[in-house]
């Protein structure tokens, strides 16, 4: 109880700096709580970049914030980074980052249209799965993030993320048919670019979902020209 209670001060610290924010949800909350100061995303990420609330801290070579336009109406949301994304503290770079670059430049978008991260700022070790308590130290992390970029539409890539972001177990291939809801935001889930490497039949169901996705962006945001898919 007591590492939780100093994890907790220790991710406020770097989430608010001096001033203590208490939300709705913490338990630690009374009445005339202190408003949340503005910050940038630059500044949010150095806040936040030397953080050890979870034993990764202690294994990566990079903290991995994320990057793109701190504006963006569309967010992409990962897993965790890999090898190639702690080594450049970037995510999405390696092989599976630049199939993800490819799916974007076919519905006309382009890194710097959007933001892309990951639930987790650190690398697990060999890349395996996220574990509970560390995607409980880091999640207060991409809510602020959210919380700052303000996105009209999020992609989830892959079955980890949009568990974390819907609160479900539901399997992926059953995620995807359906436009969900994060914070009123609206949200599409699809494979993980890693996963259509090993599983090149998946390459199908994804060009169906990312369509799908920039109709409706055009269709609510509509700061882009309107997008035709290609002809068969």
């Amino acid at each position: 109880m007591l590492d939780q209670v100093r994890t907790y001060f220790k991710q406020q610290e770097e989430l608010y700096g001096d001033t203590l924010v208490l939300h709705d949800t913490d338990i630690l909350t009374r009445e005339g709580m202190v408003s949340k100061p503005d910050l940038t995303l630059d500044e949010f990420h150095r806040q936040i970049q030397n953080c050890q609330a979870c034993s990764l801290g202690a294994t990566r070579t990079h903290f991995v914030f994320g990057e793109g336009n701190p504006n963006a109406n569309l967010m992409l949301i990962g897993e965790a980074p890999g090898e190639e994304e702690d080594k450049q503290g970037r995510p999405f770079v390696g092989q599976a980052g630049q199939l993800l670059d490819k799916i974007l430049a076919a519905i006309d978008f382009d890194r710097k249209d959007v933001f892309i991260c990951n639930i987790l700022k650190c690398r697990p070790p060999q890349n395996r799965d996220p574990q509970p308590e560390e995607i409980d130290s880091c999640l207060p992390y991409l809510e602020k993030q959210i919380d700052l970029i303000q996105p009209k539409m999020i992609l989830a890539l892959g079955r980890i993320p949009a568990h974390v972001l819907l609160n479900t177990q539901a399997s992926l291939n059953e995620m995807r048919q359906t436009v969900h809801r994060y914070r009123d935001i609206p949200v599409f889930v699809t494979y993980h670019p890693a996963a259509l490497l090993r599983n090149t039949q998946w390459k199908r169901p994804v060009w169906e979902d990312v369509q799908k996705l920039r109709h409706l962006y055009d269709e609510t945001v509509g700061d882009k020209p309107k997008w035709q898919s290609p002809r068969k």
